[in-house]
């Protein structure tokens, strides 16, 4: 289950792109909170304690407990926006949890048991086809990740969905219920030798020209012979 963290907020008077800048102008990141049934909230969160959680990663799949004005509500990242030249953050949106809710999210993929994966002692590598995959989960059991064991697995081995078990609770989204996760892919060099193998084919000489047809002996000359000359009278 994803870890839970506290994460402290003020309210935020006015929206609109002109309080946000203002609230930025204090060294403030704006956000909102919305979700479970009640009023969208105006939010004001410190930009140094925002910027190192989103860095840190898995900002989009960790629970907060959100501290404002002595109350305290859960929530969940579900987008964030950044400069795009200086790659700061600029504004958070997060959704509510209710009990007994759930929510679409992105769980990330563990490989685990790589240093004894047969296929990959033999010289094989991992191919990852997915990092990550869609889930349908319980808001107050969020799975930090799908582990996905290689113990076992040899070249051009493959896991699908249906061979991991699941989070409890949890459902893919993808109408694809059965797709690749990952395959051990044969070593480079074996693949392209495979590819570029193929019997030599002999080089057939080409055909010596005929040589030509000798004259035939005796034969007549190709111009007619002149007519003797007649004497002189």
């Amino acid at each position: 289950m994803a870890a839970t963290k506290t994460l402290t907020a003020t309210a935020r008077m006015g929206a609109g792109k002109g309080a946000a800048r203002a609230t930025r102008r204090e060294g403030r990141i704006p956000g909102i909170i919305y979700g479970g049934g009640d009023a969208p909230e105006q939010v004001a969160l410190d930009y140094r304690e925002v910027n190192k959680l989103i860095y840190a990663g898995h900002f989009l799949t960790t629970i907060f407990e959100l501290e404002m004005d002595g109350a305290k509500q859960r929530v969940i990242p579900r987008g964030y926006q950044l400069d795009p030249v200086k790659d700061q953050p600029l504004h958070v949106d997060f959704l509510r949890l209710k009990p007994g809710a759930s929510l679409r999210i992105d769980v990330p993929v563990h490989f685990i048991n790589q240093d004894i994966c047969p296929g990959i002692k033999r010289g094989g590598s991992l191919n990852a086809v997915r990092h990550a995959i869609e889930l349908r989960v319980p808001a107050d059991a969020i799975p930090e990740a799908v582990v996905v064991d290689l113990a076992s697995l040899q070249i051009n081995d493959s896991v699908h969905l249906d061979a991991i078990g699941l989070p409890e609770g949890c459902k893919p989204t993808s109408r694809e219920r059965d797709f690749t996760i990952a395959t051990i892919a044969p070593p480079l060099k074996a693949a392209e030798e495979a590819a570029t193998a193929a019997p030599a084919t002999a080089a057939v000489p080409a055909a010596a020209p005929a040589p030509e047809a000798k004259k035939a002996e005796g034969a007549a000359p190709s111009a007619a012979a002149k007519a003797p000359a007649k004497g002189k009278k």
